[in-house]
Parts: structure tokens; C-alpha cells; sequence
């Protein structure tokens, strides 16, 4: 009795060990490649142009995305919904005025801004915000500004954050479009507010870094630099990391605002981004560089053409459209050695960064929206109109 009862336990024991065996390999196939799963592209592979929307009124602006569109600002202040897959016109919105800032979007609704000219091309009268809805491209609120928003509008949460030319500093309901705070300063805005762990930062044409409570807009802490600071901010480790038109890389805590460190390049820094445990930085010295939190340069490598866009980072790679030149180029970031090109037909003249959807990266030129993706056997070039 005893030795059958230990001949079925074992094989019991058996049986489950052969169960839950095959339970994982059937779960390890169903989980995609990491590279997949994370972005749906890698940046080192052959990227060839999927589709592209030709457009002579392309602006000088980051389109805004979500998970399956693009919405491009095009001038006369216009808005088109595309398909990020193939290109498929959703809708075109057209709001009067131009763009003044480059716009957001969430699952609901894309949040634009605009302003209105005088005829005789001066000054700016007046800006409005407004959300459209994803669906159709149609007003859901409008909320009038005394001057236009500039920079890009940052969303958070229920909260949307953005600059004025009249150097007010904004949190907005992004559910109503009503002011739930607006602070003055003595200098314009003209960058990307970045909100992180209750705070917000924005960077003034002036050089000042300001960091703001993000419940109330009390001003935290400032930071002083010699030039404009007009890219966002990347915070991490209690740092915050950005760029001056001085021409410096600047760490300061993001507690207080105490300088760290800064580091020296050969012109003003307009972009960085955070990469893993390190700091990509564009300048338009034509240089790219590559810094650890301490400030330690890992490597600098010469691009074509001066880097005013904010660089897009995937996984170990990263993408740089420098301006003046015909190519978008891709750098590893292990050692800035160059692993691919994406040919755009056509000089880059616009300080509109390129995004990723998906597994489709956007580049926006003087001419059209280009949309890179991995060639298929099925896989053809549209032309949009």
C-alpha cells in the first residue's frame, strides 16, 4: 500500500512538473519580442517611407498623437487627423488664425492653441485654447487668452500646462478649459512645461528655469542661466537636467534648485532628453552629446546640420533630424557611432521633433509629414493630399 501510494505521488509530481513546464513555453510564445512589445520599431533596421501627406503648410511645430493618429498643425490654423498606419484622412478642423503652440492629445480630445493676427502682420492681438474632440475635430470648449500660448502645451492628469508670450504660466482644467492658475513673469515663454512630482517646469526666454508647485502655481525655486531656455526638461535622481542658449548643460535639484553641475558645448542647447541612466543633449554646434548624472561626457558625435528638435530615443538608439540636411540620422547611444539614415527627399528646415506611434516613426518637413516604418512584402508608398 505504502509503495503505491508513493508510486502514484511521484507520479504526480511527474505530471504537474510536465504541465507547468509546458504552460511556460506556451506563455513564452505568446509574449512578443521586448522591442516589439515596448515601441513596435527598432531604429537600426531598414525604415523605408510607409505613406506620406504632401502639404506646402507645414509649421515649424511637433505634431501631437496618440495611440492610432497623428494630428498635424498645418497654417491658416488647421488641424488634420491622419491614420497613423496608412495615412487615412479622419478629419480636418479649421479653427481661423494661426497655431501658436504645438499641440497635445489624450484618448478624448486634442488640445490646441491659437492666436489671432492683426492684418498688417504685427503683433498679435489675442490666443485661444481649445479642445477638439477626436471623433470629428469639433470644438468640445474654447477658453480666451488676453496674448497667444507659445512653445507646446503639456498635459498631466486632468491638468494642461503652457506658456504665454506675455510671460504667464498656466494650469488649465482640461475637462472645461477653465484657468486654474495663472502666474506673471517678467519674460516671455517659449519652451515645453514639464510636470513632474508635484512640480512644473518652465523655461523663459530671459534664461530663468522656474519651478512651480503644480497644485497652486507657487513659485518653488528659480534658476538663473545667460540665454533662453526653450527645449523641455528631463528630471531623474532628483535632478533636473536642461539646456541654455549659453551654450551650457545644466543639472540643478529639483528640491531646491541648486546648481550640480553644468557642462560646456559649443552653442546654445536647445534640446535633452533622458535615456536610461544617461542625458542626450542637441546643440547647434552641430554636435550631439551624451552625459551621465554627473556630468562625465560619454561621447559627442558631429551631425550635418545643427540639432534644434528634440531627439527621439528608442531603447539604445537615437534619432537627430538636423537642420539643413537631407537625412534624419540615427546614432547608438552605447558609443554615438551611426547606425542607420532616413532620407527625406528634400532639406530639413523644421524644428519639429519626430515622434513615434507604434511602429512608425514621423519626421515633418517643409513639404509633407514622411511616416518610416519596417518594409513588408505587401507593404506600398502613399502619397496623401
Amino acid at each position: 500500500m505504502s509503495s503505491t501510494i508513493s508510486h502514484n505521488y511521484t507520479r504526480a509530481r511527474t505530471i504537474i512538473a510536465s504541465v507547468l513546464s509546458l504552460s511556460f513555453v506556451f506563455c513564452q510564445l505568446l509574449v512578443p519580442h521586448r522591442a516589439s512589445a515596448v515601441t513596435g520599431v527598432v531604429l537600426s533596421d531598414p525604415l523605408t517611407v510607409r505613406w506620406k501627406y504632401e502639404s506646402n503648410v507645414t509649421l515649424n511645430l511637433t505634431p501631437a498623437f496618440d495611440r492610432e493618429r497623428i494630428y498635424l498643425p498645418l497654417a491658416g490654423g488647421t488641424i488634420v487627423s491622419l491614420n497613423a498606419k496608412d495615412g487615412q484622412l479622419f478629419w480636418r478642423s479649421e479653427m481661423g488664425g494661426q497655431l501658436s503652440a504645438s499641440p497635445v492629445a489624450d484618448d478624448s480630445s486634442i488640445y490646441v492653441a491659437t492666436e489671432i493676427i492683426d492684418e498688417g502682420g504685427a503683433q498679435p492681438r489675442s490666443g485661444t485654447l481649445r479642445a477638439l474632440g477626436r471623433e470629428a475635430g469639433v470644438t468640445q470648449w474654447l477658453t480666451p487668452l488676453v496674448k497667444p500660448l507659445r512653445g507646446a502645451i503639456t498635459v498631466k492628469g486632468e491638468k494642461l500646462f503652457a506658456g504665454g508670450s506675455d510671460g504667464r504660466a498656466y494650469a488649465f482644467d482640461k475637462r472645461t478649459g477653465g484657468a486654474l492658475w495663472s502666474i506673471p513673469f517678467q519674460s516671455s515663454f517659449s519652451g515645453q512645461p514639464i510636470a513632474d512630482d508635484g512640480r512644473v517646469y518652465f523655461g523663459t526666454d530671459d534664461g530663468t528655469l522656474i519651478a512651480l508647485e503644480e497644485s497652486s502655481g507657487k513659485v518653488l525655486w528659480r534658476y538663473r542661466t545667460k540665454g533662453a531656455i526653450r527645449g523641455a526638461v528631463a528630471v531623474a535622481s532628483g535632478n533636473v537636467f536642461f539646456g541654455s542658449g549659453d551654450s551650457y548643460v545644466y543639472a540643478v535639484s529639483a528640491e531646491g534648485g541648486k546648481l550640480k553641475w553644468r557642462k560646456r558645448t559649443g552653442a546654445g542647447v536647445e534640446a535633452v532628453a533622458l535615456t536610461g541612466d544617461k542625458i542626450l543633449a542637441a546643440s547647434l554646434d552641430n554636435f550631439a552629446y551624451l552625459l551621465d548624472f554627473k556630468g562625465s561626457m560619454q561621447w559627442r558625435k558631429l551631425l550635418p546640420g545643427r540639432i534644434s528638435a528634440q531627439p527621439l530615443t528608442v531603447q539604445e538608439a537615437a534619432l537627430f533630424t538636423p537642420l539643413s540636411s537631407s537625412t534624419a540620422v540615427v546614432l547608438a547611444l552605447r558609443d554615438g557611432k551611426q547606425i542607420n539614415l532616413l532620407p527625406t527627399g528634400e532639406e530639413l528646415t523644421s524644428s519639429a521633433a519626430p515622434i513615434l506611434v507604434g511602429d512608425t516613426v514621423f519626421l515633418t518637413t517643409e513639404h509633407s509629414l514622411l511616416a518610416f516604418a519596417r518594409p513588408t512584402e505587401s507593404s506600398t508608398k502613399q502619397v496623401k493630399r
